[in-house]
């Protein structure tokens, strides 16, 4: 979604006068859980956001990383959080998505939490090798998977990971088989593209940059409702033919119990603070639009992609 620059200036100013008079308002510092580590995407979001929204929030904002079983510690550690408007996590990815699909979780991924508001929707790419690659569109790739069954490899960042889901998802809609090959993350997902140990690979576009411009690796369809900004020449799986929509989305979500003023409080903040040079720089920088999404908006963008993922898991 694109938003005219007039309306960008405008709507802070808008909210002002509700921001001067708060009713509820953190009583001490607000923990803001990412479960990833240091230096990835989901912290940069996280710190980002917290640096635009300081000026904006009656207490200090303190980014705590969390790391480990794909974003579910930190997701367990939030939902069994007290509800006083205090601790926060980062949402919306394979712990909300994805994981609670593959395997049993400590969490209610839908119940147990209530979302705030969503600030990012990250496109996701299907890359294949630029030089010497097998493939060089979504065609060809149908075509050899349906031809050789469970031949086609694909790599993702790990088991139960929303990159292993979106392959999952693909097999359902297209009626093939693909031989998924696990590793721990993006970076390595894009070595074993370039080396040739692998057909395809997800790929986010903050990862993939460097090497679509040299063209060592190409994405050929984006798991997105529409065509992604940054690269608007690569189809969506949907005009393909495939009715796959998998967005890496990041967003604030409470424990479950927090009351609708504090959710108010933070969404009109946070919001704010998407309007102000820091986060708008932040996406320049990626080349993205706007992400945003109010708090039932963004559990129901959750709760679809789980629901999707669950029911791809009974067709497997």
């Amino acid at each position: 979604m694109f938003i005219h620059r007039r309306a960008m200036l405008a709507l802070p100013m808008l909210a002002s006068p509700a921001l001067a008079q708060p009713g509820w308002q953190p009583g001490r510092p607000v923990t803001l859980i990412a479960g990833f580590a240091p230096g990835g995407g989901s912290d940069v979001i996280a710190r980002t956001i917290a640096e635009a929204a300081a000026p904006l929030i009656a207490q200090p904002l303190v980014v705590v990383n969390r790391p480990g079983a794909g974003g579910a510690l930190a997701a367990e550690q939030v939902s069994r959080a007290a509800p006083d408007g205090h601790t926060l996590l980062l949402a919306g990815g394979s712990e909300s998505t994805s994981i609670p699909a593959h395997r049993d979780v400590p969490y209610d991924p839908k119940r147990g939490f209530r979302a705030v508001i969503r600030l990012t929707r990250h496109p996701h790419f299907i890359c294949v090798r630029g030089r010497g690659g097998r493939f060089t569109d979504m065609r060809q790739v149908v075509e050899a998977a349906r031809a050789e069954p469970g031949r086609v490899t694909h790599g993702s960042a790990g088991a139960g990971s929303l990159s292993h889901s979106l392959f999952m998802l693909l097999e359902r809609r297209a009626n093939v088989e693909f031989l998924h090959v696990p590793y721990t993350g993006g970076g390595p997902v894009a070595q074993a593209l370039l080396a040739g140990q692998i057909d395809l690979g997800v790929q986010a576009s903050d990862e993939m940059g460097g090497l679509v411009t040299s063209g060592d690796i190409v994405p050929i369809a984006v798991a997105s409702a529409e065509r992604a900004r940054a690269y608007p020449q690569v189809p969506t799986l949907r005009e393909l033919g495939f009715e796959v929509v998998a967005d890496n989305q990041k967003g604030w979500v409470g424990p479950a119990g927090l009351t609708d003023e504090m959710a108010g409080y933070f969404h009109d903040r946070f919001r704010q603070a998407m309007f102000t040079p820091t986060w708008q720089r932040f996406l320049e920088r990626l080349n993205e639009s706007d992400g945003y999404a109010d708090g039932p908006g963004f559990q129901q963008a959750m709760d679809t992609l789980l629901d999707d993922v669950r029911g791809a898991l009974r067709r497997a």
